[in-house]
């Protein structure tokens, strides 16, 4: 149920803001107020990805879901970026 109340608020009114850069949201859990997200796309590998946790998907979502009280950002390489390192590194670029 969480989740889904989640996905609303992202769809609604953060996903548009991303999808506007080539960028998304992906939830990757929410436990105890806690919502670790993922950015991708264009997002992924933007050096403001913190930025735009802070400024545009934190606060949205804590607005509309009090629940929420805090969003952490997961920040892995996508698996795009990994088989770009390994052409690269095997000189196949």
């Amino acid at each position: 149920m969480m989740i889904e109340r989640i996905e609303k608020v992202l769809d609604e009114k953060v996903r548009p803001a991303l999808a506007a850069h080539g960028g998304d949201v992906r939830v990757i859990d929410y436990s105890d107020g806690v919502l670790q997200i993922g950015l991708l796309g264009q997002c992924s590998v933007c050096p403001a990805a913190h930025l735009t946790t802070e400024m545009l998907i934190t606060q949205e979502v804590k607005a509309a879901i009090p629940e929420v009280t805090s969003v952490f950002l997961e920040q892995s390489a996508s698996e795009d970026m990994l088989e770009m390192a390994r052409k690269i590194l095997n000189h196949m670029l």
